[in-house]
C-alpha cells in the first residue's frame, strides 16, 4: 500500500489539472485570493510561507487544526452540492417540454399574422392600382400640352423669323432667334418626326440667309475702295488712315456688336495682316530700291503703330486667342540699360559713372510686336551693311583725328584719361543695338554682333595698339645700337613724359573697353532671342583688350628697365678688386634710383584709378630688373673683400628702394602689396647671399662648399662656377672645388635622374622671369 500511494497521488494531481480556458472561467466566476485555489499551487512554497522560521514551528498544531477545519467545511459544501443535483435531471426534462409547447403556440400565432399581412397587401395593391393609372395619365397629359405649346411657339417663331428676315428687322430678329433656338432644343429627341425635322431645317435656312443678308448689308454699308499699296515713304499715311477709320467705326457702328466681340481690335488686326502681306510683296519686287534711311523710317513708323495698338487693345483676338502677360525681368546691372522708349534718333550718352547708377528693368514687349514689322526682317541686311560701312568710316575718322590732334596732353593730376573716341564708339554701338532690337531679336542681332566684334578688334589694333609708342629695346634687353651708345657713355633713349602719359591713357582706355565690352555682351544676350543667346560671345574681343593692357604695362616696364641698363653695365665694368674702402652707395645705384624716381610717380599718378595695373607694373619690373641685376652681379669679377662689401651695401640700397617703389615720390605712403614685397625680398636676398658667399673664405674648401649650399640652396654647377669666378680663383683651384661641390651635393630624390643642375627650392627669380618672357613672346606671336 505504501508503494501505491505515490502513484495514486500522481494520478489525482493529473486528474485535477484543468484546461486553461476552464481555469480562466472558474477564476472569473469564483474570484479568490486564497493560495489553495490557484491552479499552480505548490505545497512546499505554501508550507514555507506558513513556517518561514524554526520558531514559527511552535504553532504547527494550531495551523494543522485550521486546515482540518477548512477541509471539513469543504467536505460539507461538496456534500450539499451533490445532494442538490439529485433532482436536476427531472426538473430539466420538465422545463424542456414546457419550452417546446410554448414554441408551438408562438409558431401558430406568427403564421396567423403572416396570412393577415398577405391579405392586407393584396387589398392595398387593388386600392392603389387605379391611383397609379391616374398619375400616369396626368403626367402624359401635361407633357403633351407642354410639347404642343412649344410646337406652337416654334411654328409661329419660324414664320415670324422668316418674315422679319425679309423685312430686315434685325433688332427684333436678335431676340426672336435666340428664343426659337432654345425652343428647338426641346425637340432634339423628336427629330425623327418629319414635321419637326422640317421646322429645324427652316430654322437653319433662316440663320444662313440672315448671315448672308447681314454680310451683304455690311458690304453695301462699307464699300471697298480697293487695296492700293503705296511705297515705304507713304507708310505713315497708311497708319493715319486706319486710325481715322477705327475712330469713325466706333462712333457709328460700335454699339451694333457686343463688347466681348472686340470688333475694333479685330479690324485693326486684319488691317495689320493685310499690310504685312502687301508690304512683303512690294518689297520683294522693289528690293533694289530699299535704302537704309527709308527702311528705318518705315520700321520706326511701324513699331510706333504697333505700340499704339498695344496701348489701345489687349491682344485677345490674336492667333492663339490668349493674351500673354510679359514677364518683368529683375533690375540689370548693365550700364547700357537706359531709357529706350525714345526714338532711334535720341542721343544716348554712356559715361563711366553710369556703371554705378541704379539700372532700369527691361521694357516688356507688347503682344502686337512684329505683327507688321516682321515683314522688314528679310531686308535688314541693308541695315547691317550700312552699319558695317558707318563703323568702318567711324574707325577711320578716329585714326585721322588721333593723327591730327596728337596724343592727349599730360595731366597727371587727373590720371590716365580715357580716349574720347572710346565713348563715341560705344555710344554708336548702343544706338545700333537699340535700333536692331526694335527691328528684330533674331538672326539680324547675331549679324550685328559680328559687326561689333569686327570693329572692337579694329579699335583695339588701330587706335590703341597702333598708337603705342615704339621702343628701341626688346623684352630680352638692349639692341646693338643701345649697346654701342653705352660704350660711348650715352644713355638709352627713354619715353618722354607725353609718351608715358599716352601709354597710361591707352591702358585706361583698354581697361574701360574691356569692362564695357563685357556689359555689351550681357546687354546683347538680353536683347536677343533665348535660342540664340549661346551665339553671343565677346570673349575674344575682351581678350584682345587684355592683350593691349598687358602690352602697355610691358612697354612701361621695358622703358624703365632699359633706362637702368647703362647703370648695371657700368656696375659690371668697375674694377671691384681695386676698391680700397667702403663708402656711400655707388654712382650706378644713384643712377638707377634717379630713373625710378623719374618714371614711377608719373606712371602711378596716371594709373591712380587702376591700382591693380600699377601693381602689375611694379611686379613685372621687379621680375625683370632683379634677375638682370643678379646677372650683372655675376659679371663683376674678380671681387676683393672690400669690393664685395661695397656691392653688398649697394644691393641693400637697391633692395630698400625697390621695397619703397610703389609709393616712391608720393606724399601719401602706402604699404606695398604683399605679392610685390615677397618677390623683391626673395630676389634681392638671393643677391645678398651671393655676395656673402663671395665674401666667405674658400679655405677650408669643405666649409666653403657647405656654406654655399646652405646660403643659396642652389645645386647648379654653373652658379657655383660663377661664384668661383667672382672670387678670382684659378682654374686649378676651381677644378678641385667643383669636384668637391659635386661630392657634397645632396642625393636626388628616388625616381629622379641625376642632372647637372638640381634646385633645392622654388624656382628662382631668373626662372620666373624667363617663364614670363616666354608667355609674353607667345602673346606677341598671337598678335
Amino acid at each position: 500500500m505504501e508503494e501505491d500511494e505515490p502513484e495514486l497521488a500522481a494520478g489525482l494531481e493529473a486528474a485535477l489539472e484543468l484546461a486553461p480556458a476552464v481555469q480562466a472561467a472558474i477564476e472569473q466566476v469564483f474570484p479568490s485570493q486564497d493560495p489553495l485555489d490557484r491552479a499552480d499551487f505548490n505545497a512546499v512554497e505554501y508550507i514555507n510561507t506558513l513556517f518561514p522560521t524554526e520558531q514559527s514551528l511552535a504553532n504547527i498544531d494550531e495551523v494543522v487544526n485550521k486546515i482540518r477545519l477548512k477541509i471539513r467545511r469543504l467536505d460539507d459544501n461538496i456534500r450539499t452540492v451533490v445532494r442538490g443535483q439529485t433532482n436536476v435531471g427531472q426538473d430539466g426534462r420538465q422545463a424542456l417540454e414546457e419550452a417546446q409547447k410554448a414554441i408551438q403556440q408562438l409558431f401558430g400565432k406568427i403564421k396567423d399574422i403572416k396570412d393577415k399581412a398577405e391579405k392586407s397587401e393584396q387589398m392595398v395593391k387593388e386600392i392603389t392600382r387605379d391611383i397609379k393609372q391616374l398619375d400616369h395619365a396626368k403626367r402624359h397629359l401635361t407633357t403633351s400640352i407642354t410639347t404642343l405649346n412649344h410646337l406652337h411657339m416654334l411654328a409661329g417663331g419660324v414664320d415670324s423669323l422668316e418674315a422679319m428676315t425679309r423685312r430686315r428687322q434685325y433688332g427684333e430678329v436678335a431676340n426672336l432667334l435666340q428664343g426659337v433656338v432654345n425652343v428647338l432644343e426641346h425637340f432634339n429627341k423628336y427629330m425623327g418626326i418629319p414635321q419637326i425635322r422640317q421646322l429645324s431645317e427652316r430654322v437653319k435656312a433662316a440663320q444662313n440667309e440672315l448671315g448672308q443678308q447681314i454680310l451683304a448689308d455690311f458690304e453695301e454699308a462699307f464699300p471697298s475702295q480697293g487695296t492700293k499699296v503705296a511705297w515705304l515713304d507713304k507708310i505713315d499715311r497708311r497708319y493715319a488712315w486706319i486710325k481715322r477709320q477705327l475712330v469713325d467705326y466706333e462712333e457709328k457702328y460700335g454699339r451694333m456688336f457686343p463688347p466681348e466681340w472686340c470688333m475694333t481690335e479685330r479690324i485693326a488686326v486684319e488691317f495689320c495682316h493685310v499690310t504685312r502681306t502687301e508690304l512683303a510683296k512690294i518689297m520683294r519686287t522693289r528690293a533694289k530700291e530699299i535704302e537704309v534711311k527709308l527702311l528705318l523710317f518705315a520700321i520706326q513708323r511701324t513699331t510706333n503703330f504697333e505700340g499704339l495698338l498695344a496701348k489701345r487693345f489687349s491682344g485677345c483676338t490674336l492667333a492663339d486667342g490668349t493674351v500673354k502677360k510679359p514677364e518683368v525681368p529683375a533690375p540689370s546691372t548693365n550700364p547700357f540699360l537706359e531709357d529706350e522708349t525714345g526714338t532711334e534718333t535720341d542721343e544716348i550718352v554712356i559715361e563711366k559713372s553710369d556703371m554705378d547708377k541704379p539700372k532700369k528693368p527691361k521694357v516688356p514687349d507688347n503682344p502686337f510686336h512684329g505683327i507688321v514689322s516682321k515683314c522688314f526682317e528679310p531686308h535688314l541686311y541693308v541695315y547691317i551693311e550700312s552699319q558695317d560701312k558707318n563703323l568702318g568710316e567711324l574707325i577711320d575718322r578716329f585714326v585721322a583725328d588721333f593723327k591730327a590732334q596728337g596724343p592727349p596732353k599730360p595731366n597727371v593730376d587727373e590720371g590716365g584719361a580715357v580716349l574720347p573716341s572710346c565713348a563715341d564708339l560705344f555710344v554708336y554701338y548702343k544706338k545700333c543695338m537699340v535700333q536692331c532690337s526694335q527691328l528684330s531679336t533674331g538672326e539680324p542681332m547675331i549679324a550685328l554682333t559680328t559687326i561689333f566684334q569686327k570693329y572692337l578688334r579694329e579699335y583695339a589694333w588701330k587706335i590703341l595698339s597702333g598708337n603705342l609708342p615704339k621702343t628701341t629695346s626688346s623684352s630680352g634687353g638692349l639692341t646693338i645700337t643701345s649697346l654701342l651708345k653705352e660704350k660711348e657713355g650715352s644713355e638709352v633713349a627713354k619715353f618722354t613724359l607725353e609718351e608715358l602719359c599716352l601709354i597710361c591713357s591707352i591702358l585706361s582706355t583698354a581697361e574701360y573697353c574691356l569692362a564695357t565690352t563685357q556689359q555689351l555682351e550681357e546687354k546683347l544676350k538680353e536683347k536677343v532671342d533665348v535660342s540664340l543667346v549661346e551665339r553671343i560671345n565677346l570673349t575674344g574681343e575682351m581678350d584682345t583688350f587684355s592683350i593691349v593692357i598687358s602690352n602697355s604695362i610691358q612697354l612701361l616696364v621695358q622703358d624703365l628697365d632699359a633706362a637702368c641698363d647703362p647703370a648695371l653695365t657700368a656696375m659690371s665694368k668697375m674694377q671691384w678688386q681695386n676698391v680700397e674702402h667702403v663708402g656711400d652707395q655707388s654712382p650706378y645705384v644713384t643712377s638707377v634710383i634717379l630713373h625710378i624716381k623719374q618714371n614711377v610717380p608719373i606712371i602711378r599718378d596716371n594709373l591712380a584709378s587702376m591700382r591693380k595695373y600699377f601693381t602689375q607694373f611694379c611686379i613685372k619690373f621687379a621680375n625683370s630688373f632683379i634677375p638682370k641685376f643678379i646677372n650683372h652681379l655675376f659679371k663683376c669679377k674678380p671681387i676683393s673683400m672690400v669690393g664685395a662689401e661695397q656691392l653688398l651695401l649697394d644691393t641693400h640700397s637697391l633692395k630698400m628702394v625697390l621695397l619703397d617703389l610703389p609709393s616712391i615720390g608720393s606724399q601719401v605712403v602706402r604699404k606695398a602689396p604683399a605679392s610685390y614685397t615677397k618677390i623683391v625680398v626673395k630676389g634681392m636676398t638671393r643677391a645678398e647671399m651671393i655676395l656673402k658667399v663671395v665674401m666667405a673664405p674658400h679655405e677650408p674648401p669643405v666649409v666653403f662648399v657647405d656654406n654655399y649650399i646652405k646660403l643659396l640652396a642652389d645645386c647648379s654647377t654653373d652658379t657655383f662656377q660663377k661664384i668661383l669666378d667672382m672670387k678670382g680663383l684659378k682654374r686649378s683651384e676651381q677644378s678641385s672645388m667643383l669636384d668637391l661641390f659635386r661630392q657634397r651635393l645632396p642625393a636626388p630624390p628616388s625616381g629622379v635622374e641625376s642632372t647637372g643642375s638640381l634646385s633645392l627650392s622654388a624656382p628662382t627669380p631668373e626662372q620666373e622671369s624667363s617663364r614670363i618672357r616666354k608667355l609674353e613672346k607667345l602673346i606677341k606671336k598671337r598678335l
